[in-house]
């Protein structure tokens, strides 16, 4: 080999859905031979580089490990391919914030209850609350017919939306904000329209 190095993965970024959080890179490509792959992360607390349960893996992803599911800590991922003895140089990512770097998926819809006049909606958040957690889920919902959309915010999962007209068909959507320890607001992704027609008096 004329180079002695390996050329370094791109494309490195974390991936965090719903505090679910994973390291991925592109595939280094070489003429012959398996390259593998090697992650070490630090932590803003303690300025050294530890493994992760991935060293030598031949996926070019590699999930956080248990022991960095604090939402608060500040995380720096690196990653290098190997072959044999030669390797390549390490890349760095950005630092890493779950509360603040993750997406928020939309809430799930269990039920949707309807009466004459109203829509009563039943949600589950889309991940485990922690301690000090506030969700706010934020309702907006409209006649099928018009462009016109209200906006109504909940912090209940139980919610009923109102005032609506009997037998006529609505859409809504929702979206979940999670206000953190940090009293830092999340907004997370909206959720994909479902309609439900009220019933006649």
């Amino acid at each position: 080999e004329s180079s002695p190095r390996l050329p370094a993965p791109k494309d490195v970024i974390v991936y965090s859905y719903n505090f679910r959080s994973l390291l991925r890179w592109s595939p280094v490509k070489v003429d012959r031979g398996l390259v593998l792959y090697t992650v070490h992360f630090k932590t803003g607390a303690f300025n050294q580089w530890d493994e992760m349960n991935c060293t030598r893996i031949t996926q070019t992803e590699c999930s956080f490990p248990w022991s960095l599911k604090e939402r608060r800590w500040t995380v720096v991922l690196r990653v290098r391919a190997e072959l044999g003895q030669v390797t390549s140089d390490w890349v760095e990512t950005d630092p890493f914030v779950a509360e603040r770097n993750t997406t928020i998926g939309p809430p799930k819809v269990n039920s949707v209850i309807a009466s004459s006049d109203s829509l009563l909606i039943s949600v589950t958040p889309p991940f485990g609350l922690e301690v000090g957690d506030i969700l706010q889920y934020h309702v907006s919902y409209w006649e099928n017919t018009t462009s016109t959309t209200k906006k109504e915010t909940t912090r209940n999962t139980l919610f009923k939306i109102k005032s609506l007209k009997e037998s006529t068909l609505y859409c809504f959507s929702i979206q979940v904000e999670l206000m953190t320890y940090s009293d830092h607001w999340l907004l997370g992704l909206q959720s994909v329209p479902e309609c439900s027609r009220t019933t006649m008096s």
